[in-house]
């Protein structure tokens, strides 16, 4: 028999959810409301040692730091931390194999995960509790039918996150006081990750934008191929954009989203760190689905040309797609068009006036 919803607010409650940055921040939310509806329940987040440098500076939660490039260790340290706790209800708000073996070292009365249909990694073995209600969501969305199992309806949409001060002089010195476009090129640096647009048409995004007298900045990670992939833009561009790949940290990269009219980029964290800074995001989106993983508050901003890649390469449409479906082919992203990108640019408000 289930012990949802709850009848009084617990003592203690562990959130898991290691990664990645695009999925931090939509837990963000998930904690706002917490804290507003049960002021006085314990809150412990584990999460992943990257993801935590974004959200370190939050209030009122304990973290506990899973550090994955230490192996066995990482998971030896976790156990050593949670020995003589309990907690009355565990959020297991992630299905990857190694967070549900995480999930085992977290002692919990109630342990809530996910319900068959976006269960996988044999998550379902690591909960006693599911998620009810329709799996075809938002990734946001999903992680609030948590708090609705738990007997929470409301929803407080604060992204929490504020910029240091420092960060928000070191934004403001490289946007100068000009009107700035962000454009986030890459995604990350995976086997079959095929999210990238093709560097020419940024290029020529690029171009465009510097007609109207917009500055545009190119932002990433500091992996070679996101270094290498924005020298490549860099090389068909007519006016080149300010290259600040590899060159910021998280809290940096916010601080300068906040100083943008808006961001582009394709199925990737800062997309979200955008929705974070409160920005329109012009997200591209053929191999993935915006309408599961887009960047929340800018859907209709979004290039979707996701169901016309999954008729071509899978001869599916998204209804008899398996939710979160992706389609791996090197070519998929070249659905777009760069008329396409400038479209979605010349109806954002916040750019009237230069366009």
């Amino acid at each position: 028999m289930s012990r949802l919803p709850l009848t009084s607010p617990p003592a203690s409650l562990c959130l898991l959810r290691l990664s990645a940055i695009g999925d931090v921040t939509h837990v963000l939310p998930v904690i706002a409301t917490l804290q507003q509806v049960w002021p006085d329940t314990r809150i412990t987040w584990v999460i992943g040692r990257l993801e935590y440098q974004l959200v370190k500076d939050l209030t009122g939660i304990e973290f506990i730091v899973f550090d994955k490039p230490q192996g066995l260790a990482a998971y030896r340290d976790l156990r050593r931390k949670m020995k003589g706790r309990r907690f009355d209800v565990l959020l297991a708000m992630q299905v990857a194999l190694r967070a549900n073996l995480l999930g085992r070292l977290i002692p919990a009365d109630i342990r809530l995960g996910f319900d068959k249909e976006r269960s996988r990694d044999f998550h379902s073995l690591f909960v006693n509790e599911t998620l009810r209600g329709p799996s075809r969501v938002h990734v946001l969305d999903g992680f609030f039918q948590f708090l609705e199992a738990l007997g929470i309806d409301q929803r407080r949409m604060d992204w929490l996150l504020e910029p240091s001060e420092e960060d928000q002089a070191w934004a403001k010195d490289r946007v100068g006081g000009r009107p700035t476009v962000i454009i986030n090129p890459s995604s990350s640096a995976r086997r079959n990750n095929f999210r990238n647009w093709p560097a020419e048409r940024q290029a020529r995004v690029i171009d465009w934008l510097h007609q109207h007298g917009l500055q545009v900045m190119l932002t990433g990670g500091p992996d070679p191929a996101e270094r290498s992939f924005a020298a490549e833009i860099r090389q068909y561009c007519n006016q080149l954009p300010l290259d600040l790949v590899g060159q910021t940290s998280l809290g940096q990269l916010l601080a300068l989203l906040g100083q943008a009219r808006a961001l582009i980029a394709p199925d990737t964290g800062p997309a979200h760190m955008g929705t974070v800074a409160g920005i329109p995001v012009i997200g591209l989106y053929a191999s993935s689905n915006p309408l599961r993983t887009g960047p929340y508050n800018s859907l209709q901003h979004c290039v979707n040309a996701y169901p016309e890649a999954l008729q071509r390469y899978k001869g599916k449409t998204v209804d008899q797609a398996r939710w979160g479906e992706r389609v791996r082919d090197p070519q998929v992203m070249e659905m777009i068009g760069v008329e396409d990108v400038i479209e979605r640019m010349k109806a954002l408000p916040g750019l009237k006036g230069h366009i």
